[in-house]
């Protein structure tokens, strides 16, 4: 009986631990999912964002970000020319109607450059999404640690 409990207990905190990394938001046709930052070490002057973006009406497009944790923030892509990482930064990055777009690390997504502090994993930060045609959202980004952050793994 104690090895049951045991189990049970454990199912239920891997279940809490779960949903206090599920988070999504939600404007108009377009779903926000799991926004989350890697945390920074002290100094370091940007940061990354990540999350999905699920759009179940017409084609729309996220033109920018904007959070009060860095001096600007930017849509970015990032790409391997040979043994070369390149970052870029894009006007916009394109919501095709009924497809889902991943902000994932190594691939599209937001930078946070001239961080005012470093991000740390555990804190809570606003950040504002405008699109084309959806409009504005803010959503709730959470920082994660940066080696164990959930989307580094898709």
């Amino acid at each position: 009986m104690k090895k049951l409990t045991r189990y049970a207990a454990l199912a239920t905190l891997g279940l809490a631990s779960l949903a206090a990394h599920a988070h999504s938001f939600k404007l108009g046709a377009i779903e926000i999912g799991h926004p989350y930052a890697r945390a920074t070490a002290p100094g370091q002057p940007s940061g990354g964002g990540y999350l999905s973006l699920s759009n179940a009406g017409a084609n729309d497009r996220l033109l920018s970000a904007s959070a009060e944790v860095s001096k600007a923030v930017e849509l970015h892509t990032m790409t391997m020319e040979g043994d070369v990482m390149r970052m870029r930064q894009v006007d916009a990055i394109e919501l095709p109607a009924g497809k889902k777009v991943e902000l994932k690390p190594g691939a599209l997504h937001i930078m946070f450059i001239g961080l005012k502090a470093p991000l740390k994993q555990g804190d809570k930060f606003p950040l504002m999404l405008k699109f084309e045609k959806a409009g504005e959202v803010t959503v709730e980004v959470n920082v994660e640690a940066a080696s164990t952050a959930s989307h580094d793994k898709h």
